[in-house]
């Protein structure tokens, strides 16, 4: 079996993540390859998708929020995800019992004795309306049937697991600021959820595991569950496993992967890149070492801007309030790799300011 180095596997990741090259694709279409893009930091998706989309407009995005052709929904790992509408409504179901298990994993001791069904209904009756509702709103409709329950915990197990909800515009919409008030999925998509399938198949299952390895692959069974947070999969890769292409990585774990699916050389030259914070291309993994150095791994968790340079994370970068990119490097970087970050961080200043800045500094480069 082919082995395939983590330098290999990292310009994999770049091709599948459109980022070795800017795709010239729609927005809409860039979020379903993707599986969709980590969003619970509202503005974090519009970055992810310049650096991967060549001449990306922020109002694409934005428009289709609110056109209701992409949603903002609890999702893979529990987590505020922006995905488009029909995968919304394709994977919610597949997604409940995680859902309920990552909040009871949470709030176990807060919700005893707390009918679940019974706060479901309730919280249903509560969006029945259409109104949008905040959390706050929902734990006041709810707390007098659980005075004991903690408010905290009523409003994270209704919202991010018993009732499926969208986070509605203008949360998420470009350059806005606003709190979250959440409809039900169904009503502000006027379509119905995918129940489950009823003859024990997991179509839904073997999609995911199509999708991710067409976006992230290679990768493991333990990545596609680090990316999914979905318990059961094992019963879904075993089903599509006669259609994948198999490899070993260095450490001699198997790799399963899509066998046209491309897979770039290691000498493949990786520009520059910007990621925001959480980006999936490296927690879409649960092992990392494709892209990020085991030595700078807790940044991918703490909310951590990074900047991939020949294909790997090399610097953190942040922006301030007059709009001027600061780049501060994890390694030495060479002067032409010097000179790309700082034209890239440019580019990314401008269009973070709608054009009124280019500001970029580098933090503590070595003479």
């Amino acid at each position: 079996m082919t082995v395939l180095t983590d330098r290999e596997l990292g310009r994999a990741t770049l091709a599948r993540q459109l980022l070795l090259e800017p795709a010239d694709m729609p927005v809409e279409d860039a979020v379903a390859h993707l599986g969709g893009l980590q969003a619970q930091e509202p503005q974090e998706p519009f970055i992810g998708l310049w650096s991967r989309l060549r001449a990306f407009d922020p109002s694409h995005l934005s428009g289709l929020l609110t056109g209701r052709r992409v949603v903002r929904t609890h999702l893979m790992r529990r987590t505020i995800h922006l995905v488009t509408a029909d995968d919304a409504l394709a994977w919610r179901s597949r997604h409940d019992a995680m859902l309920r298990q990552r909040v009871l994993g949470t709030y176990r001791h807060e919700l005893t004795g707390v009918d679940l069904e019974e706060l479901a209904a309730a919280g249903r009756e509560l969006l029945a309306d259409a109104e949008p509702r905040t959390m706050s709103e929902l734990v006041r409709g709810v707390e007098g049937r659980w005075p004991a329950a903690g408010r905290r915990a009523l409003g994270e197990m209704l919202i991010a697991a018993l009732v499926p909800v969208v986070q509605i515009p203008p949360r998420g919409l470009w350059r806005t600021k606003a709190g979250v008030r959440n409809v039900l999925l169904s009503a502000w998509l006027g379509r119905e959820i995918a129940p489950p399938a009823q003859d024990g198949s997991d179509p839904v299952g073997q999609a995911l595991v199509r999708r991710y390895l067409a976006a992230y692959g290679p990768a493991t069974s333990a990545d596609l569950r680090a990316w999914s947070g979905l318990a059961g999969l094992p019963a879904a890769v075993a089903a599509v496993r006669a259609e994948l292409a198999g490899f070993r990585d260095e450490r001699g774990r198997e790799l399963l992967d899509l066998p046209d699916a491309p897979r770039p050389g290691p000498d493949t030259p990786a520009p520059v890149r910007f990621l925001p914070a959480f980006d999936s291309a490296i927690l879409g993994y649960r092992y990392r070492g494709r892209i990020i150095d085991d030595a700078h791994r807790g940044l991918s968790v703490a909310g951590e801007r990074v900047v991939l340079v020949d294909g790997r994370v090399a610097a953190t970068w942040n922006v301030d309030r007059d709009a001027t990119v600061t780049v501060t490097p994890l390694r030495r970087l060479t002067p032409a790799e010097r000179s790309e970050v700082a034209e890239q961080g440019q580019a990314l200043a401008s269009f973070l300011s709608d054009q009124d800045s280019d500001r970029a500094e580098i933090a503590g480069f070595p003479d």
